[in-house]
């Protein structure tokens, strides 16, 4: 405490720079602000330059550090009592920056002075002309399909692309009816464009949602498609048979080994031919259509069923039975019909069995 010149006390206060300990000035730097701290874990490469600029608006907003780098805290003079203050968080934020790029870009920007001057320079170099990009993202918004995408992943990636096409829309401040009415309009677009790319086993629910007076936000849309894709999971999963399909192909090739090893060495018992089993022995089972023997064939079993009535007719007269002549014509008649399928159901299987072995074996027949 000092005394003036008449004699009257005056109090002395502690100069204290401005910003130091009051945690809403810009200058204010709490114990976890460090040059080595990671703002966004993706790095600037150069394509991905709005996305990164983005994310750093955020992050540098909540730190209260924007006004570094869009001049709206001017650079104090030295003799300044902020000076001091200024400069550190001016250094502070360009190690941000540094850190948030590849090292290419970081060596490029190493000998600027101010982390205004480093902004500046990125967004003249990175920064797309509206026109393109915007014809870009259309494109790619127009052609995007869910495909083989879940539910989820189809919508981040729509989303994505709203948000940056937003971007690069004029913002207004007005609150009028108007302003809503735009409002309501984009969120019909983006429901529009979210239904059509969907695919068609949705069908049902995108006809629910459009039934829907007045249209929900599009989050809501979102969550309504995906307790759907759930419900689904749960009630239509494909259940597992728990069958070992390659135990059952190692069964099937062991046994075709088996018996084409069996078919090779074997050796017929009736013609004695290597080869040549009785599965497929004509002479057992009959000539195939088309066989040179097969016309006397024919001829001999006809010949046997010849003898076969005969022998009816001979037992009908001699034993004195009841049966009528017509009635022996039709068992005779009968019994011919079932020969003859009988005969050619034989021929079929026939072939049938000698064609598989063929195919097994890979041999001629004798």
């Amino acid at each position: 405490m000092a005394r003036g010149g008449g004699g009257q006390a005056v109090n002395q206060l502690p100069i204290v720079r401005p910003g130091l300990e009051d945690s809403s000035s810009p200058y204010y730097l709490h114990n976890g602000d460090h040059p080595g701290l990671l703002l966004f874990f993706n790095p600037l490469v150069g394509s991905n330059y709005n996305t990164w600029r983005r994310a750093m608006i955020v992050a540098l907003t909540a730190k209260n550090k924007l006004g570094f780098i869009d001049h709206s805290i001017d650079h104090p003079r030295p003799e300044d009592l902020l000076y001091g203050s200024w400069i550190r968080c001016n250094n502070m934020v360009i190690s941000w920056i540094l850190n948030s790029v590849t090292r290419d870009i970081a060596d490029s920007l190493m000998y600027m002075q101010t982390a205004e001057e480093i902004w500046t320079d990125l967004y003249e170099r990175f920064h797309e002309s509206n026109a393109p990009r915007i014809y870009q993202i259309k494109k790619l918004l127009s052609g995007l399909q869910q495909g083989s995408m879940d539910v989820s992943a189809y919508y981040t990636r729509l989303r994505t692309l709203w948000d940056e096409l937003r971007d690069y829309q004029p913002t207004s401040a007005c609150t009028c009816g108007s302003m809503r009415e735009w409002v309501n309009y984009q969120n019909q677009e983006c429901i529009m464009h979210f239904l059509m790319g969907l695919n068609e086993s949705y069908a049902q629910v995108c006809a629910q949602v459009l039934m829907i007076e007045p249209l929900p936000v599009i989050a809501k849309v979102f969550a309504l498609v995906i307790q759907e894709e759930r419900k689904r999971s749960i009630h239509y999963g494909a259940p597992k048979t728990g069958v070992d399909h390659s135990v059952i192909l190692n069964n099937v090739n062991l046994s075709t080994t088996t018996a084409t090893t069996l078919l090779r060495t074997s050796q017929g018992g009736h013609c004695h031919f290597r080869n040549h089993t009785v599965d497929k022995c004509y002479k057992l089972h009959g000539y195939p259509p088309g066989h040179p023997k097969f016309k006397s064939q024919v001829s001999q079993e006809s010949a046997q069923v010849h003898q076969a009535s005969s022998a009816i007719e001979i037992h009908q007269y001699t034993q004195g039975d009841s049966l009528t002549p017509n009635q022996c014509k039709q068992l005779i008649e009968f019994l011919s019909s079932k020969l003859q399928a009988v005969r050619v159901d034989a021929q079929l299987a026939n072939l049938w069995r000698v064609g598989f072995i063929d195919s097994c074996t890979n041999s001629l027949y004798i």
